[in-house]
């Protein structure tokens, strides 16, 4: 059922505002979008939540007219969540499972389908869940855009569906490593994987236009803290709640990790001038770091003392993340929409960690 409005949440989080307003200020893709339609599924969502409000923002500063559509099972955590625009006439919400039939009779001009969980505390503990919302909720989302003659639906993908990938120093859009279907952590690569081929399928049988955005390691404002299990989460959570920092590991391992506004820029890069079709890697490797490195430098950023500390892992717990060694990306393709990460580690760290502990004050 459509619906409209709710309780609010008066103000929107100053750090947020302030990035979103400046963002929507210093670029077009409001052009692009404006008079349009865009249904976005898993509104709650990092990836979702942060494009919503770009969008939203858009009508609040450029009149864009862009009617946005967001789909998500908690009506109480959505109107919440967007109560900042509540007076935006073109807010609209469909609260339900993507897994159930999404019914609209209305105009979409545009799709975006994130409604998935990649959380390793998920993995672990709902991997059916994971994958029924990345296999029946795509092809409910394509069927849906087939009954509305979608201009794009834009799915964002993750760079773990390249699986183990050996004998290459970084990965382009046409390589593919192995994924073990028996491993645990694989029901999210390997549902990932297969709605890819869900979308090839549907566009080559229903001329379904579409565009996959494989994406690595975002992290910024709106992430999920609490019982998510991926390493950024899990290190600004300890850290905003005054505890040290504990690693499950020696914190060798290297990362390298994309700035939330930087992901939706390119996301909104593909959505307006993306080649039908076509894949795009999406990633920030201009500054990879160690685990250990990462976490001091979180703990440089809070007003607590804490320190970093280390444990030897279960294999319960390590059963949630990559087993093997992370290639880098490689996101020319993407660059050449006119597309290059902004934002330094440092900066996004220090922009996370000053909303969160807003968000706690």
């Amino acid at each position: 059922m459509l619906m409209q409005e709710g309780e609010q949440r008066k103000i929107m989080n100053s750090i947020l505002e302030k990035e979103i307003s400046e963002l929507v200020k210093n670029t077009s893709y409001a052009e692009c979008l404006q008079n349009k339609t865009v249904l976005i599924t898993g509104a709650n969502g990092l990836l979702a939540r942060y494009l919503s409000y770009y969008l939203l923002m858009c009508n609040k500063m450029k009149d864009s007219n862009i009617h946005v559509i967001l789909l998500a099972r908690s009506k109480e955590k959505t109107i919440n969540n967007f109560s900042y625009f509540k007076s935006d006439k073109n807010l609209s919400y469909l609260f339900q499972d993507v897994c159930e039939k999404i019914n609209y009779d209305g105009k979409i001009d545009y799709i975006f389908h994130a409604a998935s969980n990649a959380s390793a505390h998920a993995i672990r503990n709902n991997p059916v869940d994971i994958i029924k919302s990345n296999l029946i909720g795509t092809f409910n989302v394509l069927e849906l855009a087939h009954e509305a003659n979608v201009t794009k639906v834009v799915f964002p993908s993750t760079r773990e569906i390249y699986g183990k990938i050996t004998g290459l120093d970084v990965i382009h859009e046409e390589d593919m490593g192995i994924l073990d279907p028996m491993d645990e952590r694989n029901c999210y690569p390997e549902s990932k994987r297969m709605a890819e081929a869900i979308f090839k399928s549907y566009s080559k049988q229903f001329q379904i236009p579409f565009n996959i955005l494989r994406i690595a390691h975002t992290y910024g404002p709106c992430m999920p803290l609490a019982n998510d299990g991926r390493v950024m989460s899990d290190l600004i959570n300890f850290a905003i709640n005054e505890e040290d920092i504990i690693l499950n590991s020696d914190g060798t391992a290297l990362r390298s990790f994309c700035y939330v506004s930087d992901a939706i820029l390119g996301i909104l890069s593909v959505m307006c001038n993306g080649k039908i079709n076509e894949v795009y890697n999406l990633s920030n490797t201009k500054e990879s770091i160690s685990i250990r490195e990462l976490a001091q430098k979180i703990a440089a950023n809070v007003p607590y003392d804490i320190k970093v500390g280390f444990k030897e892992a279960s294999p319960e717990v390590l059963k949630g993340y990559t087993s093997y060694k992370i290639v880098n990306m490689d996101n020319s393709k993407l660059e050449a929409l006119g597309w290059n990460p902004a934002i330094t580690l440092d900066e996004g760290l220090k922009k996370t960690i000053q909303y969160f502990l807003e968000e706690k004050n």
